[in-house]
């Protein structure tokens, strides 16, 4: 039910509130009669009282349905509605309640509740999705066992699926059928599912550890079962892992997934049937990329993690989200990472995980939207399925790791999941069950104030300092924490912060670290435990001054600064043995140049980057001890949103020219290395989506990118020439997207015709379509080019407003991943922003919120482009009818300026 106040304003829902719910369900039998236009459902469930809460009406919540009977006990019972909410008064202490509803499956753009998609009915409950459904008490803390019914033609629906087992199934009247399917756990609505449809599927039997067989089964449409198994090895090798590293076994007879093309996220985790994006299933060579397949891997297996952490125990109320979800991103971080052959592939699968949380979940907490891991409040929920809540989350989770140690945090998920299997819990049980296994821990011995990364919104900074005592042959590193205010919370406390450290030489070779007070020093890397304001931590035995290498592994979701000289960045980036600080350096280093190209008013000609820059990215390019996909991040440059984040004012135009400045420079410096590195990296031999073989095809990927843009500047025509070449020739997507990606990306005139041959060959692949919409989209801006080509892609006859997966495809890909062509100083592209943000809003407002969350960072603009995106977001928030999701990001955008 959404409330709102006098004034009609929708009212925030505040954790502070909760109250357990009056009335208990402890089983559901549903029945349905699908039909796209008149779907019935009738729902019994056996319902008591909860003798803890004081006696009140059952208030039912429902949205959109059409009411035809009520019955308690099988009796006729009087009953009100309250806005969206079904209220029945004077019930007894146990009871069965009927209700039979109608729905409209198939005007359902909102993808919420039972929507159909392609002539198949689908499902989506998380978070408040099953009101759409029936009535009932949709909320994660009400937990009941579920029997589903499902019937309808079956020359139309030849399959019927729900949650759980199949215990029956068989043939009605008039060409229809019905199959029936028990869950035998307990769980809450939102895991709720059901499809129906015309489906095939690739089965594979398993057998447990513990001897018990299991079918495993993905559904995909006719025609799609060849790209079906990579998702199929991901699922078996996620069943292996969880078993293996944690213990935690498949517990049903079948487990299944569904692939849609209609899906407003990416997969959802349904007890036993898991509906996902066909973005995260289907892929072969010819149609996937690499990236795609390990996209793949990471989602099903985080959905299949979820069978534990967030099914069999999931979360009190939905302030509690990152309990389930911030551990399962850990969970499937660790997969991905387990699953890396050598310690290279593990460093780079993290090093991408930090990336993303460093350009997306760093500006949410420095926002309007800044949120706690844990929220205190919201209007609508779906605005806090975010970075904060998943990928913040996971690092939190991770810490909890480093502070116990692998094998403690192992105790401590087994600890969690005996002492909570079956129940709705909360952040605070799962932190209290890892400190409880690893009572001498520093986690236990710290965990009030370790709960502040729960509580505490933003993004803490070390400000760190070194000195070397000659006399003393000691090195005192100083570190101050601090986190700037986000709304609602003006100060904030000190975080327990795990700060791992090494020490090299002024070569480059690692040090021992012997702290003052210690008798013996070692070797490697040291986790320091910071917990208050101010800490000063020395190191003795140290004969010159050392090159300290902070924050080794990102061991923990914080800022660093440091005042590192070039020449200790630049030993850092050649010698430093862990590779996320290997990497890091070099983006500091990258990041200096640009933040001196942006501040010196640099011009496109003006050299940003000077010659040890350029020789130290040779000399990793050229080095036969790193891996390529090693090599291909660390010469990859920050983001322009990355280097707008450094700014404090932001003129998004002066940044891009900077930045592609640098990318230039890069291109025609190294353009020799460049013909290297395709040469030696271009041939893979047979397609393998592993790491090995994904990071050559990435950094031959790069150096074509590369050498085409050298070629714009040279007016080469070979290099575009063997580009479009190699476009054709490719024997997969990744290659032939390569290189389209090299010829779009640099403006060369070969792109055209590339661009029509691909679409020719893809056009019934609408995955691979959207590829061909996103990469123009998000090509570099050149005299404002890119905004025309957007608004004629969206009358193309392949375009789709109401697919979320080609909405996002186009105009996410320009307004929120593309800003130097979003940030037009005219405003025209604030404009198209907003046009799009109310359009998607009366079709689907969970993508149209989405999108609404492009302009969030508006304040930091330069004139004109802050007022004129301000003018933008004042005209989204001013439509009357606007729904509370997009209304909740434009109102909490416009008041935090």
């Amino acid at each position: 039910m959404l409330l709102r106040d006098a004034q009609g304003q929708p009212i925030a829902i505040r954790r502070e509130d909760y109250a357990a719910p009056a009335y208990w369900i402890d089983t559901v039998d549903l029945t349905f009669d699908l039909d796209p236009a008149k779907t019935r459902v009738l729902n019994r469930m056996q319902m008591r009282r909860n003798p803890e809460v004081p006696v009140q009406p059952l208030r039912l919540d429902g949205d959109e349905l059409n009411l035809a009977r009520v019955l308690v006990n099988g009796q006729g019972a009087s009953f009100r509605m309250e806005g969206e909410q079904l209220v029945i008064d004077g019930l007894p202490d146990a009871f069965e309640l009927e209700i039979f509803t109608t729905c409209c499956p198939i005007k359902n753009t909102k993808l919420m509740g039972l929507f159909v998609s392609e002539d198949t009915f689908f499902t989506q409950c998380e978070a408040e999705g099953f009101r759409r459904i029936t009535y009932f008490l949709d909320r994660p803390d009400v937990m009941a066992m579920y029997t589903v019914t499902l019937r309808a033609a079956k020359a139309s629906y030849p399959v019927l699926l729900s949650n759980g087992n199949l215990v029956e199934q068989g043939e009605l009247p008039e060409g229809r059928h019905f199959a029936k399917w028990v869950d035998p756990f307990k769980k809450p609505s939102y895991l709720f599912a059901l499809v129906a449809g015309k489906l095939v599927a690739r089965e594979q039997r398993i057998k447990a550890r513990n001897g018990k067989e299991h079918l495993l089964q993905v559904y995909v449409r006719a025609g799609d079962l060849d790209k079906t198994e990579h998702a199929m090895n991901s699922l078996i090798n996620s069943v292996l892992w969880d078993e293996t590293r944690f213990g935690l076994p498949l517990d049903l007879d079948r487990f299944m997934i569904v692939a849609t093309s209609d899906f407003n996220m990416g997969a959802m985790e349904n007890k036993g049937l898991n509906i996902f994006n066909t973005k995260y299933v289907l892929a072969n060579q010819a149609t996937a990329t690499d990236a795609d397949y390990s996209n793949i891997e990471s989602v099903v297996g985080h959905e299949y993690f979820h069978n534990w952490s967030g099914d069999r125990v999931t979360c009190r109320d939905w302030f509690q989200l990152s309990l389930k979800e911030g551990l399962t991103v850990f969970r499937d971080q660790e997969f991905s990472q387990d699953l890396c052959a050598d310690a290279s592939a593990r460093a780079v699968k993290r090093i991408e995980d930090v990336r993303v949380l460093r350009t997306a979940q760093f500006p949410e907490d420095a926002g309007p939207m800044a949120h706690p891991v844990r929220p205190d409040s919201y209007i609508e929920i779906s605005n806090f399925y975010t970075v904060t809540i998943y990928e913040k989350g996971a690092e939190v989770v991770r810490m909890m790791q480093t502070l116990v140690g692998r094998k403690g945090f192992e105790k401590g998920i087994t600890l969690y999941f005996e002492r909570h299997d079956g129940q709705a819990v909360t952040c605070d049980d799962f932190a209290q069950a890892i400190a409880d296994a690893n009572p001498e821990s520093e986690l236990a011995r710290l965990l009030p104030q370790f709960k502040r990364w729960y509580s505490q919104a933003g993004t803490p900074r070390l400000a760190a300092h070194g000195v070397y005592d000659a006399q003393n042959r000691s090195y005192t590193l100083s570190v101050v924490q601090s986190c700037p205010p986000t709304p609602g919370q003006p100060t904030k406390e000190p975080f327990v912060i795990p700060l791992n450290i090494g020490l090299l030489d002024a070569s480059g070779r690692e040090l021992p670290m012997q702290l003052e007070g210690e008798s013996d020093a070692t070797r490697g890397t040291r986790t320091l435990v910071l917990s208050r304001a101010g800490e000063q931590i020395t190191f003795v035995g140290l004969d010159a001054e050392p090159v300290p290498s902070i924050l080794r592994g990102f061991s923990a979701p914080v800022i660093l600064d440091f005042e590192y000289t070039d020449a200790q960045l630049l030993t850092l980036l050649a010698n430093d043995p862990d590779p996320f600080n290997r990497w890091e350096a070099g983006q500091r280093l990258g990041l200096r140049a640009a933040l001196h190209g942006i501040a010196a008013l640099a011009t496109d000609t003006t050299p940003v980057l000077n010659d040890a820059y350029i020789d130290a990215m040779r000399s990793v390019l050229r080095n036969p001890q790193l891996d390529a996909a090693f090599k291909e991040l660390v010469l990859t440059l920050p983001s322009e949103t990355y280097i707008a984040e450094q700014l404090d004012v932001v003129d998004p135009q002066r940044v891009h020219l900077v930045r592609e400045a640098m990318r230039a420079q890069l291109a025609t410096a190294l353009f020799a290395d460049w013909q290297w590195a395709y040469e030696e990296n271009h041939d893979t031999g047979a397609y393998s989506p592993d790491p090995t073989s994904s990071g050559r095809r990435a950094l031959a990927g790069m150096a074509l990118n590369f050498l085409c843009l050298a070629a714009r500047t040279s007016g080469d025509v070979v290099w575009p020439g063997k580009t479009l070449q190699r476009f054709k020739d490719a024997g997969n997507m990744t290659d032939r997207f390569n290189a389209l990606n090299a010829l779009v990306s640099s403006g060369n005139t070969l792109a055209a015709q590339a661009l029509a041959r691909f679409h020719a060959i893809f056009k019934d692949e609408a995955l691979v379509i959207d590829k061909w919409f996103s990469l123009q989209a998000g090509a570099s801006d050149r005299g404002g080019d890119i905004l025309p080509l957007v608004k004629q892609l969206m009358k193309h006859p392949d375009f789709s407003l109401k697919n979320p997966n080609r909405a996002r495809s186009v105009i996410f890909s320009y307004c929120s991943a593309n800003p130097g062509a979003f940030h037009r100083p005219d405003a025209a592209g604030y404009v198209f922003w907003s046009e799009r943000v109310i359009e998607l809003d009366a079709i689907n407002p969970q993508v149209a919120a989405r999108l609404a969350r492009a302009l969030d960072r508006w304040s930091k603009l330069a004139e004109p482009y802050r007022s004129a995106a301000r003018e933008a977001i004042a005209r989204v928030a001013a439509k009357p009818d606007l729904s509370k999701d997009t209304h909740e990001v434009v109102t909490r955008a416009l008041a935090g300026n």
